[in-house]
Order: C-alpha cells, then structure tokens, then sequence
C-alpha cells in the first residue's frame, strides 16, 4: 500500500492494516450535509434532495443542489445528526488501531456536525486535543434574502418590512480542524511516547512556514486559528479540494521526513501531492473510481520520474 492511492472502501481496508501502523491520519470527511450525493450518510433521503428549482437556477451555481432545510422535511430527519455520528463510528475504531500511540488525527469537518463526529471519535479512545480555525480568504455565501420570498409570493408588505433580513448562514469563513490524539504509552510520559514511537509532539516551525499568521507577531505564529490562502491551483480536481499549503502545514506540523500519512477519504489526492512533497510517505484511500484516477494523475504530473510508464502514457 505504501505511497499509493487506492481504489476502495477504506473502512473494510482498514481492517486488514496492522496496528499502530500510520503516524497520522489527515482527512477531508465527508460532512454529512447532503453536499453531493456521496455527502448524503443518512437513510432518509426524500426524492427532493439533490433536485434544483426554477428559482435556484436563476441563483447561479452556488445553489446548483437542493438540500434539506435545518428542519427536515420529516421527522425521519432529526435522525440525521446520530446517523452520521454513527457513520463515524463505523470507521473510528479501526483508525484508532492504526495509528501509533500519541500519532495525531486532523479531520475536517462541517461546523453543523463537527459535534458528532467528536463523540464519535472519543468514544473509539481517541483523544479530543483541539479545533484548529482554517481561516479562508473566500467562501460562497448561500444566504437568501427573505424579501425575494416575499416578492414571489407577492407580498410586498412583509417584503417591505424585513427588507435587509436574510435567511440561512453567514459567510462561512472558517472551517474546523479536529485535532485528535491517539493516547500514548500506559504507564509512560508523553515524552517517553515521542522517543519511542516519534509522535505526540508539535513543529512549530511549520507554522511559520505556512501560515499568512507569521506576518503578524510571535504568538499568532503559535494560533491555532490558521490563514493559509486558497490560490487557482486549488481548485478544478474536486468540490471540496483543500489547498496544497493547508495540507504540507498539517503534515509538517505533527510529522518528521519518511514517516506515513493516511488519508482514508483521499477525495483528489491533496494530502498524498502534499506528503511526497515532504519526504513522507503516504497512503490514500478513495472509493470513487473516478475521483480516485485524479488523485493518481496529480501524483504523475507532480511527480512524473516516480511513475514513469503512466507519464509516458499522459
């Protein structure tokens, strides 16, 4: 498996991965929030979601998929939360196994579960350490002006009167990074882990490597609120695509040179592009056959002497 990207399930993969194995696991999760139809991790899906009204098309892009409202639109709905709280579970004990004691977990994960998938993993033994705050320099806003309802509804009183109002989020930008621990040794001090496995301590250099927080003083350089700008070659390989930066500052952050990275939710292969780049070594795991081939390919324009046959074939 070494310094691959697998084509697979990654929960049944994990199974067969020996114990304390990895050094960390770094992963952008699915969220859960019915994003796109692998994002959908509850039973209950309702033959709306995922459509698109005459009114979202005239919204643009940013509205191109129908999502539930924060209500539901059954009461089937209000399971949703649990149901990817066990959804998380289904994978967290394994990931547990597979890293070494004191090795970090950094999961991304939505502001509206983020919760969940905490309880998830600490239930597995894991360690909640912190959440980290990717502060982005951009993020689509998707919150409607309730003066538009009114309008089309033809009541321009009430659209009078809440003019100004709007409804759903506010610009979301900043996303959580769940900083997970594996406990370390019993009977041990967390110094002792780090010399035995060479996990459970932090670089603060990477810090001042990658993040636009260094241009202020010393002790923002220390924040666990991280700027690291989106740039045009993070985006076009997936929805959901983090930047390269993001990636290496994570990496580098918990991680010495010719340790492994796993990321079992590869999506298009940043995290693995970002770990070679560091002298690690990487697993990546991504369930979708087509989504996976552009992780593979990212590593072959990134890399084209390490994969020669499959350059020469581009």
């Amino acid at each position: 498996m070494l310094d691959q990207v697998l084509v697979a399930d990654s929960i049944k993969v994990l199974k067969g991965m020996p114990e304390n194995y990895v050094h960390a696991i770094i992963s952008d999760i699915p969220y859960g929030i019915c994003f796109d139809d692998w994002d959908v991790l509850h039973a209950n899906t309702n033959t709306a979601l995922g459509g698109s009204s005459s009114a979202q098309a005239m919204a643009g892009g940013v509205f191109k998929r129908r999502g539930k409202p924060l209500n539901g639109w059954s009461s089937a709905d209000k399971r949703i939360p649990l149901e990817y709280q066990e959804w998380c579970e289904s994978w967290a004990y394994d990931w547990l196994r597979v890293i070494k004691p004191g090795g970090t977990c950094f999961i991304f994960a939505g502001r509206r579960l983020a919760h969940r998938c905490i309880v998830a993993l600490e239930n597995a033994g894991f360690t909640f350490k912190d959440m980290l705050a990717w502060e982005k320099n951009t993020a689509p806003h998707r919150a409607q002006r309730i003066t538009e309802v009114y309008k089309r509804r033809g009541d321009n009183e009430s659209a009078k009167e809440w003019e100004g109002w709007r409804v759903a989020n506010l610009r979301p930008l900043f996303e959580p990074i769940l900083w997970f621990q594996k406990p370390y040794i019993t009977g041990g001090t967390l110094a002792d882990n780090i010399l035995e496995f060479g996990v459970g301590a932090w670089n603060e250099e990477a810090l001042v490597n990658y993040n636009c927080n260094s241009e202020t003083s010393h002790g923002m350089i220390q924040s666990n609120i991280l700027r690291v700008l989106v740039d045009k070659y993070d985006r076009g390989s997936h929805d959901t695509q983090k930047p390269l930066q993001l990636m290496k500052l994570l990496i580098e952050l918990v991680t010495r040179p010719n340790d492994l990275v796993l990321d079992p939710f590869a999506g298009s292969g940043t995290t693995c592009v970002a770990a070679k780049s560091l002298h690690r070594h990487y697993i990546g795991i991504e369930i979708n056959e087509g989504i996976g081939q552009i992780a593979k390919d990212r590593l072959v324009d990134a890399y084209p002497s390490l994969f020669p046959l499959a350059a020469e074939a581009t």
